[in-house]
């Protein structure tokens, strides 16, 4: 490997379903230690790529590397140094919490089965819940235990496929604070999601929409690379204040955030004379172009694969 070592190296990854491109020339780079998110629209590919790049789904084209080993021909060694936790519960609702996590660390043929379980389950905050069936945890619980279970074998890579889909916020900062562990120990982390509040939390993000890669970057760069400026306007009849912007000189996008629109370009001069009629009568403040504004611009000008 190289000086700056890559836990994920792919290029070109293709796969078709019959007649439609799910994936279309996918390439990646994540560096060790990091933190990457995978954002994108439900139906963009994500779990596609995810298992592709983990040795579970051969592509039909392109190729890589995972953890340095050849996504194609050597799958069975990346399987066994990386916990993959999927976006459905993928655990036995009839076993018990100690049950499915002792199932999972014969499966990985674990020396000293019984600690780890029991040092996981202290980790994790699940001994009070040991002797629960699965099935009858809440989903932050069955979420937990299914990081638990993913990171059993201490591996080296933790692939989250949508792993707080469907879960309270509450139960979402517990787990992100969790992952954020794991980085620290030197774990390195790919997560999908379409949660923006998420994607701050990851060093690196990708967006990724029908199956092609929009943009590929540091997350504080992201905003900058899409090139957006942005202004805020706060007050009343913001619904005909939205009309009016959409499609005006200027104006590539116009989004409604809670109280607010969010009024965002590329051409800042033309920008700021579009938002200048509705000083006085409203607040109109620049803002700082976020992550969302640059999904929300790079998602429309993305073409749809299945149409």
């Amino acid at each position: 490997m190289s000086a700056v070592q890559n836990v994920i190296d792919v290029q070109g990854l293709t796969k078709k379903f019959g007649a439609k491109t799910v994936v279309d020339g996918f390439s990646m780079k994540v560096p060790k230690g990091s933190i990457y998110g995978f954002l994108g629209p439900n139906g963009s590919g994500k779990t596609t790529t995810i298992r592709m790049m983990c040795g579970l789904l051969r592509p039909d084209g392109g190729g890589g590397t995972a953890l340095g080993f050849d996504i194609a021909t050597q799958s069975h060694e990346i399987k066994a140094r990386v916990g993959y936790m999927t976006q459905r519960f993928s655990l036995y609702e009839d076993l018990t919490v100690t049950e499915n996590l002792t199932f999972v660390a014969r499966l990985h043929e674990i020396e000293d089965a019984k600690g780890k379980v029991n040092a996981a389950l202290q980790e994790y905050d699940l001994a009070p819940r040991a002797n629960q069936l699965a099935g009858q945890l809440s989903g932050g619980w069955k979420q937990r235990m299914s990081l638990a279970a993913a990171s059993l074998h201490e591996p080296e890579l933790l692939l989250l496929d949508e792993p707080t889909a469907g879960v309270d916020p509450k139960a979402r900062r517990d787990f992100w604070e969790r992952i954020r562990d794991r980085a620290d120990k030197g774990v390195s982390v790919l997560v999908s999601t379409h949660y923006m509040d998420e994607a701050v939390q990851c060093d690196f993000i990708t967006f990724i929409a029908y199956g092609r890669k929009l943009i590929d970057a540091p997350a504080a760069d992201i905003p900058k690379e899409v090139g957006l400026h942005t202004w805020r306007i706060e007050g009343a009849h913001l619904h005909e204040i939205y009309k009016q912007l959409t499609g005006a000189p200027g104006v590539d996008q116009v989004a409604r955030f809670g109280s607010a629109l969010h009024v965002s370009g590329r051409d800042e001069a033309a920008l700021e004379r579009a938002v200048a009629p509705f000083r006085g009568d409203h607040d109109v403040m620049q803002a700082k172009t976020g992550l969302e504004e640059a999904f929300i611009y790079l998602m429309g000008g993305a073409e749809d694969n299945f149409k």
